[in-house]
């Protein structure tokens, strides 16, 4: 029996220190997260795998898509989103946020497309093959002409943001802060009877606003007012700072076509502005997944 304790105690004096060591590096470990994620509360940090676990995976990537659509590979997935939304600190009616870039470290970008003009089916094809989030602010009587909301609709139904670009594209700064409100509220008001709910983001056409604007935006329920800093050109991007992409860019393009792109399809200039992010390192990611 004495000999059964001694060895159990040498076993113990043994495995202590191991056990020790095992808990001090298990605590490092978790200690090793980034710089957005070491802030977080345990609570946040649950909600966000709730999110995560809640999410259905994303898509595999599909090479053969990409090669079809003039691209080498496809973009890399992008991260998991953040546990909090910015626009989770506005209150109702409240004051919006202004937003040129999303604030994180992720390797991200997104790509906003404006007004509605160009209705190009083959779009829609490379959107879907693609697996490509994009966030739409559309002008009501811009979306209305030729093919008209179901254009939009088949890809609002890809997952893909409808926001609000007012109702007749004016240059806000030039009207009533009354007639600014009728341009936000009314487009509010068509894109939630049309898609079930007011959006929470807006841009102002050309991307001018004053006091007013963001007052009348506050009112009519929208909680960030969307800017950007890269705009795609036909063959490559124009960056507002530094010549190149930094992370949480927003890019701005336009549903056009050939007659405004010098022949360019609209399918083309989307290849061209995804090779180039791609070339410098980043990917897409979904913009309402962070505001």
């Amino acid at each position: 029996m004495s000999t059964t304790v001694s060895g159990l105690r040498a076993a113990l004096a043994t495995a202590l220190p191991v056990c020790a060591a095992t808990l001090l590096l298990t605590g490092l470990l978790s200690g090793c997260s980034s710089g957005a994620d070491a802030g977080a509360g345990k609570g946040e940090r649950t909600r966000a795998s709730e999110k995560a676990a809640a999410r259905p995976p994303a898509p595999a990537p599909d090479a053969d898509a990409y090669r079809r659509w003039g691209l080498d590979k496809p973009l890399a997935p992008p991260p998991a989103p953040p546990a909090r939304k910015l626009t989770e600190s506005v209150k109702a009616g409240g004051a919006p946020l202004l937003v040129r870039r999303v604030p994180t470290r992720d390797k991200v970008v997104f790509v906003t497309i404006d007004d509605g003009a160009e209705k190009d089916p083959e779009f829609v094809k490379m959107a879907e093959d693609l697996k490509l989030p994009l966030t739409m602010f559309l002008t009501d009587d811009i979306a209305r002409a030729g093919r008209g909301y179901p254009y939009f609709d088949r890809l609002h139904a890809l997952g893909n943001g409808v926001h609000n670009h007012t109702l007749g594209h004016p240059n806000l700064r030039t009207l009533s802060a009354e007639a600014q409100r009728r341009q936000i509220c009314g487009q509010q008001d068509a894109l939630a009877k049309r898609y079930g709910a007011r959006p929470a983001l807006f841009r102002p056409p050309y991307g001018n606003y004053n006091d007013a604007t963001l007052a009348a935006a506050g009112g009519c329920g929208v909680k960030a007012v969307v800017l950007w800093e890269a705009t795609m050109q036909i063959n490559d991007m124009r960056y507002a700072q530094g010549g190149k992409l930094r992370p949480g860019d927003i890019v701005l393009a336009h549903f056009r076509g050939p007659k405004e792109l010098k022949g360019t399809s609209m399918t083309r200039m989307t290849a061209n502005m995804l090779r180039s992010i791609q070339k410098q390192g980043y990917t897409v990611a979904r913009l309402e997944d962070y505001l």
